[in-house]
């Protein structure tokens, strides 16, 4: 019998031949993956664009101030937008603020529950060197917009020279100017007040601003 230790010619198992560090599991693991194969690709379906939201038909504009604050009601039609009506809610100097203040409500009021529009375009916020003058405009204003919300309105802020821009085309237009465009695109009879007129044209403007998409939506209050 030949002495010589015989080396054997079996083929040590695949895992021991791997680097050291994988277990026995981590082999069958890998063994089942490619059993299996790849997995397909999942399929994605593309994401569902937003929809957006219906734009009100009927949209309140209103021009806040203490002695004469302006609104106006729109409806959105085709060929064009129509006025449903508009008036200045006119408040004597000898009136208490108060009483102002509560007429102002009060037929806001009245308008919401006669034309019941969706949403409301009110004047925005704009420097004011007098500081008496600023703060009764924000008491309108806030007479106004308790209105608004009280009625279940969609609020939205504009600023002055936006609407200026949006009806005129140009951003520091005077009140005659914004007055005649106002009756031009509503084609209206008559010249309307100065603050009915702005009121109108803020409503015009939401009109605008919701039937396009804007990178700078408006300040819903």
């Amino acid at each position: 019998m030949d002495s010589r230790r015989r080396t054997s010619t079996a083929t040590p198992p695949f895992w021991q031949a791997l680097a050291v560090g994988v277990s026995r599991r981590q082999f069958e693991q890998m063994q089942s993956r490619l059993a299996t194969g790849r997995r397909a690709p999942e399929q994605r379906t593309a994401p569902t664009p937003p929809t957006r939201p219906n734009p009100p038909q009927i949209i309140l504009g209103i021009d806040p101030s203490l002695r004469g604050t302006g609104y106006g009601v729109i409806r959105t039609a085709r060929p064009g937008p129509e006025a449903l009506t508009l008036g200045v809610i006119r408040c004597p100097a000898a009136w208490q603020r108060s009483r102002c203040l509560a007429r102002i409500a009060a037929v806001l009021r009245e308008v919401i529950a006669q034309h019941q529009p969706g949403a409301c375009a009110i004047e925005g916020l704009f420097f004011a060197q007098n500081l008496q003058t600023a703060l009764l405009m924000g008491e309108a204003r806030g007479a106004s917009l308790l209105a608004a919300a009280e009625g279940g309105l969609e609020i939205y802020e504009i600023a002055p020279r936006k609407v200026k821009q949006a009806i005129v085309g140009y951003g520091a237009a005077g009140k005659p100017a914004v007055a005649k465009m106002v009756q031009r695109l509503l084609h209206l009879t008559e010249l309307p007040a100065p603050d009915a007129a702005d009121a109108l044209a803020l409503a015009l403007t939401l009109a605008q601003e919701h039937g396009r998409f804007s990178l700078n939506p408006l300040r819903r209050v």
